[in-house]
């Protein structure tokens, strides 16, 4: 029995690939290197690596911009690139930011409570967004405003924390300290996540440039 050649299947997705997806897997790759960053500061505590995290969300951003960008300038878009989209803005947008925070010391049970809510945000404003889209263009095929604050505007927070971090405010540090409740920790900074996710997930309309 002849076995089926299996390269044609193994290279059509990158195929399918148009120049925007490269960037936004730039987006996804930036908001891992962010993770990797922040894991590495809770290891040495070495505060350059909140630095690092930050700049790799940055990076992260800039490519979301140009993603989309690129796309209307070849006018080439594709399900698959909305797809990846979302996911690439969860990891860079949404956990990488938790992550920072819990790394800067926002480690007590309420906090985590609060930043696992901030990333569920995040993920529930995205799929709303890829279901509404549709309607929210109201046929003209471009959307004219989003319903709740976009995920990217979780960079405010990490240029917050890495603010913080060039203070020396994080950690046992960490501004406007910590209070007990029940016996478990909260930081009333991390609130700041909690409004942040609220506002995501909000029916507020912010208009799209």
């Amino acid at each position: 029995m002849t076995p089926t050649p299996s390269h044609p299947k193994r290279f059509s997705m990158i195929r399918e690939f148009h120049l925007a997806d490269w960037f936004t897997l730039g987006n996804a790759v930036c908001g891992v290197g962010a993770l990797f960053s922040s894991m590495t500061y809770l290891e040495t505590n070495d505060v350059r690596h909140v630095y690092f995290a930050a700049a790799l969300v940055l990076a992260a951003l800039i490519f979301d911009v140009l993603d989309g960008r690129i796309a209307r300038w070849r006018q080439k878009s594709s399900a698959m690139g909305r797809e990846l989209d979302s996911l690439a803005d969860v990891i860079s947008f949404g956990v990488a930011p938790a992550i920072i925070a819990y790394g800067c010391g926002m480690q007590g049970m309420y906090d985590r409570i609060v930043l696992a809510y901030f990333v569920a945000c995040g993920v529930s404003r995205l799929a709303r967004y890829n279901v509404t889209a549709e309607t929210l263009s109201e046929g003209t095929g471009k959307v004219k405003y989003f319903e709740g604050t976009p995920i990217p505007t979780s960079i405010v927070l990490v240029g917050l924390l890495a603010l913080a971090a060039w203070m020396g405010a994080v950690r046992e540090n960490l501004w406007f300290g910590k209070v007990l409740i029940g016996g478990f920790t909260l930081h009333p900074l991390v609130l700041v996540f909690a409004a942040s996710g609220s506002l995501m997930i909000s029916r507020i309309k912010i208009p799209k440039l």
